[in-house]
């Protein structure tokens, strides 16, 4: 197939990438998006997006659960019955049209979107394994990184169909009757008050003396009464250790082994980036520990190669990637602009929910 030479190659169509693209595109310039992993990145496909759906659904199952049992305001009911496989149909049914918007958006930019996987041989030269089969070399005078980042596995809580990540806790096919969430951050609280809205029961183990250890104490006490009222068990200060035919082996904060029964175990120990399997090693960037290093511009070490998004560093939120690649696109338009916000901010949907700023 013949090279194809564009003025600016994105690799990564989530919330950093698509925003950039669509951005360079508005602005006149010529765009090659390269996505491999679903047009809206994690967020869409396999986080933010149908997460929340799964903490709406549930909010509405505990609303009219509560109605059932007592009712109130003149409204009684039925208990309501769950069924996984129509919830799963609801949540893809609201990604697949986010995902299509997003689709129309980057057509309406003049985008040329592959899909496949790139595989770089110098900073500026891609080849890219095309999903419908062949392959396609690509020349850009600009390179933009927005690959995103995955859930982090324990090596002695590898995934399987047992060890659930947050991407396949969404994918469940039936709900589990007890479920321990290792990892009692933003992830492991929102999807483990979902199931326990749901009706499993939920344990939480986290290393930390403390949850959501980002925020202020007084603004996590409402989050640990709620699960206090509502049966659900808190274990801090402990570790991980195994799991085993019954459940999950943890080391508590006295130092002794305990054992909870567990259908289903969700590992929530935070994400890394993705810097491995696209030839980064030939691009000639620096790294700023697991991440790709850059200005407050989003430039790397190698010139007019740009990363932007989770491959950066914390925060890893969806908002902060989007300005960062609206960013980019305008500087290499010519603008000036640098990435110095006063605040980020950022929101747990727990029970309360969280902001923080």
């Amino acid at each position: 197939m013949k090279t194809l030479n564009t003025k600016i190659l994105i690799i990564g169509g989530g919330p950093a990438g698509y925003p950039c693209a669509i951005r360079a595109g508005q602005l006149g310039m010529d765009v090659v998006l390269v996505d491999a992993g679903g047009l809206g990145g994690t967020c869409l496909n396999r986080g933010c997006i149908p997460s929340k759906a799964y903490i709406h659904a549930a909010s509405r199952m505990e609303e009219i659960s509560a109605h059932a049992d007592a009712p109130a305001m003149g409204i009684s009911c039925a208990k309501p019955k769950l069924e996984m496989a129509g919830l799963r149909n609801w949540k893809d049914e609201l990604v697949g049209k986010l995902t299509g918007g997003i689709a129309g958006l980057l057509k309406a930019a003049g985008v040329n979107v592959l899909h496949g996987h790139a595989d770089f041989s110098d900073a500026k030269t891609c080849t890219v394994t095309l999903a419908d089969g062949g392959t396609q070399t690509i020349i850009a005078e600009h390179v933009v990184l927005a690959t995103g980042s995955t859930e982090t596995e324990l090596p002695f809580l590898q995934f399987s169909d047992r060890v659930l990540s947050s991407t396949t806790a969404l994918e469940l096919e039936t709900l589990p009757k007890t479920l321990v969430v290792v990892g009692a951050g933003y992830i492991g609280l929102e999807l483990g008050i979902a199931f326990a809205k749901l009706g499993s029961k939920v344990t939480f183990v986290e290393a930390l003396d403390t949850i959501l250890p980002q925020y202020d104490a007084q603004m996590t006490r409402p989050v640990k009464r709620w699960l206090k009222t509502h049966n659900v068990d808190l274990h801090l200060s402990a570790k991980a250790k195994a799991v085993n035919k019954s459940g999950l082996v943890f080391v508590d904060k006295s130092g002794a082994e305990q054992t909870i029964s567990a259908t289903k175990i969700l590992v929530a120990v935070g994400r890394k980036p993705n810097t491995s399997g696209f030839g980064l090693e030939n691009m000639a960037v620096d790294m700023d520990g697991a991440f790709i290093a850059v200005d407050d511009q989003c430039r790397t070490k190698m010139r007019n190669v740009w990363a932007i998004g989770d491959v950066v560093g914390e925060p890893m939120l969806a908002h902060k990637g989007t300005a960062q690649g609206e960013m980019v696109a305008e500087i290499i338009a010519g603008h000036k602009r640098r990435f110095d916000p006063v605040s980020i901010a950022a929101v747990c949907f727990t029970e309360p929910e969280i902001v923080g700023v």
